[in-house]
């Protein structure tokens, strides 16, 4: 009987890691299922070009699967069963409960209203298509003069707000950051950021806590009020809600907790990768949600699955950060290197190289999971047996 792997969410992560396991195992011996409710890879990291009007190329999961032994099933995620190891999932034909031998959690994290009022009601996020398709419509129907205003001082809200001035200069762009403006760069990234801001005309509010989201307003902490007449709200993301409602062992975010092979310290037949994972990475720190972290999680669980139904060796690469790529509109970015666990150095690189390094970046990410059979040679090897039913996974691994 084959071994049943569901791998549910086909974003980087999860389609990766589907990816990866069809490379490693033999289609006779495993039935590997990918659940998602779009037929498209999405290609997140670029969200903000498609709010300005840019498009991005389509890529339709049937076809990137093809021939792969991959199984897609398009529907929505509602419930998982940790202890029958089951999945719910429900598509125009209704609900249906699919079981699973190994289960790959990879529904990820969406937008984070922190819950500010009216955040819901007028705030547009980024963090899904839809949510930038929606945005693209309403920027689109702007006049020149108005006030966009991003809230988030982070990577999605530096993205954001230069995207959109860069694109539409006749708009007033003005981004609010919690905290100091570029504070976890290092000095000469802080200048360089400071430097491209100031070129597009971008109004920066440091240390400003939004507070209250107006059809036409946002309010902070100070009590100042800021006209928008869109709100674009970039302040971090939560994960999808359905692992906390489940018996697995998570963390006060809704993270699965793994250990050092993405493996549920609860239940063994689960794995979780990217966001949806709360590993310990270098300085005993948590991985932050993003892509740096995500597509090295995928492969590591994917092999460290591999390696428990093959009788193989379990991965035992350090998943660390190398360096933060900022996109600063399509002519400017900046490469911020950082150690092993997420702190800047003083190296940087900035302008037109920048631009070109992130671009890079971003097609070699969505390369390696929209070709999952190229690449390296596959190596697949037999199940020779079932993965262990209890047991912790290898010591020192990050």
């Amino acid at each position: 009987m084959q071994h049943r792997i569901i791998v549910l969410g086909a974003g980087y992560t999860g389609a990766f890691a589907a990816g990866r396991l069809a490379r490693r195992l033999r289609s006779e011996d495993v039935a590997i299922t990918l659940v998602n409710a779009e037929p498209d890879f999405v290609e997140r990291v670029r969200m903000h070009q498609l709010a300005v009007g840019q498009d991005l190329r389509p890529r339709p999961l049937s076809e990137m699967f093809a021939g792969t032994g991959v199984e897609l099933r398009l529907a929505r995620v509602t419930g998982v069963d940790a202890d029958r190891r089951t999945v719910t999932v429900s598509d125009a034909a209704g609900s249906e409960e699919l079981p699973y031998d190994t289960l790959v959690y990879a529904l990820g994290s969406g937008w984070n209203s922190q819950g500010v009022p009216g955040t819901a009601e007028h705030a547009y996020e980024i963090a899904s298509r839809p949510g930038a398709l929606r945005l693209r419509e309403r920027l689109a129907r702007l006049d020149a003069g108005q006030t966009v205003v991003v809230v988030g001082g982070g990577l999605t809200g530096v993205e954001s707000a230069t995207e959109i001035a860069e694109a539409r200069p006749d708009l007033d762009v003005v981004l609010t950051a919690r905290g100091g403006f570029g504070d976890w760069l290092s000095p000469r990234g802080r200048e360089h950021l400071r430097k491209v801001f100031g070129k597009l005309g971008i109004t920066v509010h440091e240390r400003t806590a939004v507070t209250g989201v107006g059809a036409d307003h946002v309010a902070t902490a100070d009590g100042t009020t800021i006209p928008a007449a869109v709100t674009v709200w970039a302040t971090g993301f939560a994960v999808h809600p359905i692992a906390k409602a489940t018996t697995l062992d998570v963390a006060d975010s809704g993270q699965i907790v793994v250990d050092g092979t993405l493996r549920s310290v609860s239940h063994p037949d689960v794995y979780a990768v990217g966001d949806a994972a709360m590993m310990i990475g270098p300085g005993d720190k948590p991985l932050r949600m993003s892509c740096a972290s995500g597509l090295p999680t995928a492969w590591q669980g994917a092999d460290a699955i591999a390696a428990r139904l093959t009788g193989g060796k379990l991965p035992s690469v350090p998943i660390r950060y190398f360096n933060q790529c900022i996109s600063l509109g399509r002519k400017e970015g900046l490469i911020q290197f950082v150690t092993a666990d997420d702190r800047a150095v003083r190296a940087v690189l900035t302008g037109r190289f920048a631009a070109h390094f992130k671009e890079l970046i971003c097609k070699g990410a969505a390369w390696s999971v929209a070709n999952p059979m190229l690449g390296l040679p596959a190596r697949r090897s037999h199940i020779t047996r079932e993965p262990a039913a209890t047991g912790s996974a290898v010591k020192g691994l990050v």
